[in-house]
């Protein structure tokens, strides 16, 4: 690969729908979901720990609808963010197998919230396959999030070239620290 096709990985495809460069909308986003997912696993846990479950299990639930809705806002501009890797390269591949991943996971939260919808008891705790399935669905994520760290940290998909970082590190001329 030549040095413009890892430049073209670092360059937004769309600076108003994916951030400009240097700060991508895609890892603000994907806090949403995360945050939303972990929470009910949290939550399902609990609800068999508490004498009254329900408001534990019906947060559980919503919160599983929040993190589907900000799942698939951080998909579209995660998808933006894909075109910008030159195919048959490594980082395309990440690419590919965490949106794989991560579509994956926003599935079987939908399916976990329709079945949680469906068979709402009121005041129980979570049954144990919700939970189970919850459980998968998070280990899954942080799979998918491993490999998405990768592209930024190791690939450098959509972080500021190596000029355009330098910047952060050249002193100030108001500095005051010397070298020890």
């Amino acid at each position: 690969m030549t040095r413009e096709s890892q430049l073209q990985a670092k360059r937004p495809v769309s600076a108003l729908l994916a951030g400009p460069y240097g700060h991508p909308f895609h890892p603000i986003l994907v806090t949403v979901p995360i945050g939303a997912w972990v929470t009910s696993l949290v939550f399902d846990i609990a609800s068999h720990v508490v004498h009254r479950p329900g408001f534990l299990t019906q947060s559980s639930q919503w919160l599983i609808a929040v993190g589907v809705i900000g799942a698939l806002l951080a998909a579209m501009v995660g998808f933006l963010d894909l075109f910008a890797i030159p195919s048959g390269t490594p980082a395309f591949r990440t690419g590919l197998a965490h949106m794989t991943l991560n579509l994956l996971v926003t599935t079987a939260y939908v399916v976990n919230f329709l079945w949680r919808y469906s068979g709402y008891t009121g005041g129980g705790s979570v049954g144990i396959g919700r939970l189970v399935l919850s459980a998968l669905s998070v280990a899954v994520l942080g799979v998918s999030g491993f490999l998405g760290g990768k592209l930024a940290y190791r690939y450098g998909v959509r972080v500021a070239d190596e000029a355009t970082q330098a910047e952060g590190y050249t002193p100030s001329s108001r500095s005051t620290r010397t070298p020890a």
